[in-house]
């Protein structure tokens, strides 16, 4: 019964070890550094398969060297006030950092100006781009769903280019933008039934991924 017990145990921490070492190794290419990020995000948003894939195979040292460099985008963007860090895949199963701005700090309701306190947050955010320029970014604005496709749409449009500019106003490469998008209500992350729900929903979200120089470099050994 107690070499029973004991096989029993084994098989578990056996089992145990295996998950995390999958976790750690096989979900993400790029997890180096993964637990300083896990501090500053508190959990895993998901494979959002974000930008394109660029082609080429990306060696796991590489993946390593990139998800390290990531950890220090993340950990950089964390200082910015009102603004949420997670860390997410991109579509070359990268690690890559999503910055959720809430739109309704950003905007007023049914408005795409940005407000004053907004754009100082702003400013500060594009100082996190300009250090990290090897970095391209997408940018996707999002509506509650009050109003129809015909609002929200060119709406969540509206406040996706109005961050953009202003970025590029502070003087971020206007080549890092890859993809600027409103896609509406279509992506809520709560309820539409609440007030709450709704001011959730009304956000602006900042994917930071790999380019493919960054990639090169990575490959190469000189990425820093």
């Amino acid at each position: 019964m107690k070499k029973m017990k004991l096989m029993t145990l084994g098989m578990c921490l056996a089992l145990v070890v295996s998950c995390q070492t999958k976790q750690g190794t096989g979900a993400l290419i790029g997890t180096g550094g993964g637990a300083v990020l896990g501090a500053i995000i508190g959990k895993i948003a998901g494979n959002t398969a974000v930008g394109a894939a660029i082609g080429g195979a990306v060696g796991a040292g590489a993946g390593a060297i990139i998800g390290k460099k990531m950890d220090k985008v993340a950990a950089e963007a964390a200082k910015i006030q009102n603004a949420k860090v997670e860390e997410v895949t991109d579509a070359n199963g990268l690690k890559a950092v999503k910055v959720t701005f809430d739109s309704g700090i950003l905007f007023a309701t049914s408005k795409a100006e940005l407000n004053q306190a907004s754009k100082n947050e702003l400013a500060k955010f594009s100082q996190v781009l300009k250090n990290n320029a090897d970095c391209y970014v997408d940018i996707y604005g999002h509506t509650d769903s009050t109003g129809n496709d015909g609002i929200n749409i060119p709406l969540s449009n509206n406040r996706a280019q109005s961050v953009v500019n202003y970025l590029k106003s502070c003087g971020v490469s206007a080549g890092q933008f890859q993809n600027v998008t409103g896609k509406g209500s279509s992506e809520p992350v709560a309820s539409n039934e609440t007030a709450a729900g709704r001011t959730q929903n009304r956000r602006v979200e900042v994917f930071m991924y790999a380019s493919p120089q960054m990639v090169e470099a990575a490959n190469n050994g000189t990425l820093k």
